[in-house]
């Protein structure tokens, strides 16, 4: 009877069960969440993060220090800059220099090229006027090409013409000396059929 009294009752067991899965559904969200908490802190590392925080109070700082030793020499400043900036030399310390000199490399070219920009911007309001006048200019080129083209095929004809003639002008001046021998006349265009029917006749 003892034993019996021992065992559990299937209910009980489904309900231990329930109470494992529930807590290990517990145990999941809170890891989920720990897991998001270190994304975050990850994301914004170099908002939150100390080591960040202290590096950007101290440029905070030094710009601060800038801006109030700007404040204690506004009047000097303000006269300084009141007064014309010819024939002066500026302190300008020495680490900067490099930096300056590829300052003053850009700021030639920038003045070599300042009447190009300038041109560029005002034609700009043009520009729809200039594209319909190049592809105007495109379309006579292709016309002039294709004219180029036709009359280099028409002057290789007229050599192969040429050719042709000069090759037939020996025969005929030797037709002409035989005939000039034997003293027949013949029709003054030896080309036509007729005068070229008297010939072979003759012969």
């Amino acid at each position: 009877m003892l034993n019996i009294s021992k065992k559990t009752a299937p209910c009980f067991e489904k309900f231990s069960r329930l109470q494992q899965i529930t807590n290990i559904q517990a145990e999941i969200y809170q890891k989920s969440l720990e897991i998001e908490l270190l994304k975050l802190e990850k994301d914004a590392a170099d908002v939150v993060h100390p080591f960040y925080l202290s590096q950007k109070c101290h440029d905070l700082q030094s710009m601060n220090n800038h801006l109030e030793a700007v404040l204690k020499e506004k009047r000097s400043l303000r006269q300084r800059l009141l007064k014309p900036m010819c024939q002066e030399n500026l302190p300008l310390e020495a680490f900067y220099h490099r930096y300056m000199v590829h300052l003053l490399e850009l700021a030639v070219s920038f003045i070599e090229r300042l009447e190009t920009h300038l041109e560029t911007i005002r034609n700009i309001p043009h520009l729809d006027a200039n594209l319909k006048k190049m592809s105007k200019a495109l379309t006579k080129m292709d016309v002039l090409v294709t004219e180029t083209e036709e009359l280099a095929e028409n002057i290789l004809k007229w050599r192969e013409q040429q050719k042709e003639i000069s090759s037939c002008i020996p025969k005929i001046l030797a037709e002409e000396s035989y005939l000039q021998k034997y003293d027949i006349i013949i029709s003054p265009l030896p080309f036509t059929s007729k005068g070229h029917a008297q010939t072979t006749n003759i012969k």
